[in-house]
């Protein structure tokens, strides 16, 4: 008897289902109006598509013959760098090998650009990408650096963002106004 009776829940439900659906697919249609000539006007009359030469690369491949944004500007290809793991790396050494192959040069170095150039290489920085060659360089230098492009030598040159204003940014988070809790280290088990 129980299963008959969750049977006649079961229809009883699926009754006012259909109800519902059924209600709620009658539409009404609105009176047609004739366009008049001012609609016929406003519509743009289709023109000629734009010719894209493109050639068949497979079956179902047709590729454009047209360079891409990376071709045409050189600082928006992609790189994925893995710098060597030298004790000693500097900045300068992460440019340069950043810059292989990407058809730019450093610009000659000056006093103010060696000492961007001498500071070492955050471990950080020995995995880049994949990213830009322009956020490359720039993440490179640092904040405190703007870089400069002369498209006609192809070189890469960096000017102190704000050489006359020098901002320190705070080492941490913790205001020098709360002291710093420390807890000590037990080491259990080790025999002397």
């Amino acid at each position: 008897m129980p299963a008959i009776v969750s049977i006649r829940h079961l229809s009883g439900g699926g009754l006012l289902v259909a109800a519902a659906l059924l209600s709620g697919c009658a539409t009404t249609t609105a009176p047609s109006v004739a366009p008049t000539s001012e609609e016929f006007s406003s519509v743009p009359e289709p023109g000629q598509p734009e010719y894209l030469p493109v050639v068949r690369s497979g079956r179902y491949t047709l590729v454009e013959l047209a360079p891409t944004a990376a071709q045409r500007d050189l600082l928006l290809q992609i790189v994925d760098v893995s710098m060597p793991e030298d004790a000693h790396a500097s900045v300068g050494d992460g440019l340069h090998h950043v810059l292989k192959r990407s058809g730019y040069q450093l610009c000659e170095s000056d006093s103010v650009t060696t000492a961007l150039y001498a500071l070492p290489l955050p471990l950080a920085h020995l995995q880049l990408g994949p990213m830009t060659l322009r956020d490359a360089l720039v993440m490179l230098a640092g904040s405190a650096w703007d870089l400069q492009i002369d498209d006609v030598a192809r070189q890469i040159c960096f000017v102190r963002s704000n050489s006359s204003e020098i901002k320190l940014e705070p080492a941490s988070d913790i205001p020098a106004s709360e002291p710093v809790v420390t807890f000590p280290v037990t080491v259990t088990g080790v025999r002397s």
